[in-house]
């Protein structure tokens, strides 16, 4: 599993300073936005496909590249970042769960599109979607593979994966 070579080199990029940059994103969005402090760790070896008790939220990009992000948000940690980013106790998942995890899909993508595009104007990002599930099966139809990386909040784990291709 890893980012399509050719993209990477067009980009002048290796996989691993793509993760890098991800890590880094992801843990400003998260300290900033929603001021919880998370960890990368290793990336998986293999996709995820299969979430139970999950918020999924995500948005596509589409340009010079296309490709899509994703963050798998176990129910938990999906209340608590809306909590968090709302300033109020959020019990279940709803309109204000969507809306919140939409825009940490948003932001995060927002600024990965500049690592393939430094000025990010020739990757357009999608309206953000948000999956939410008992259990549920995700895949995607593109051929290329993908960079999932787990984070560390707290107790709870949730995983971001990116696949960019031409």
């Amino acid at each position: 599993m890893g980012l399509d070579a050719a993209v990477l080199s067009e980009a002048n990029v290796t996989e691993e300073s793509v993760r890098a940059t991800i890590a880094e994103i992801t843990k400003g969005v998260f300290s900033t936005m929603v001021m919880l402090d998370v960890v990368d760790e290793t990336p998986l070896e293999k996709p995820v496909q299969n979430f139970h008790e999950t918020v999924t939220s995500m948005v596509g990009l589409a340009g010079s590249h296309c490709g899509i992000l994703a963050i798998h948000c176990p129910k938990k940690l999906a209340l608590q970042v809306t909590s968090s980013m709302l300033g109020m106790d959020v019990t279940e998942v709803d309109d204000d769960v969507n809306d919140a995890m939409g825009e940490i899909a948003n932001m995060v993508g927002g600024d990965v599109k500049h690592i393939f595009s430094p000025k990010g104007g020739d990757i357009n990002l999608s309206i953000p979607t948000v999956i939410y599930g008992n259990d549920y099966a995700l895949e995607s139809v593109s051929a290329a593979e993908s960079l999932v990386m787990p984070f560390v909040c707290g107790d709870e784990r949730f995983l971001l994966s990116f696949k960019i291709g031409k």
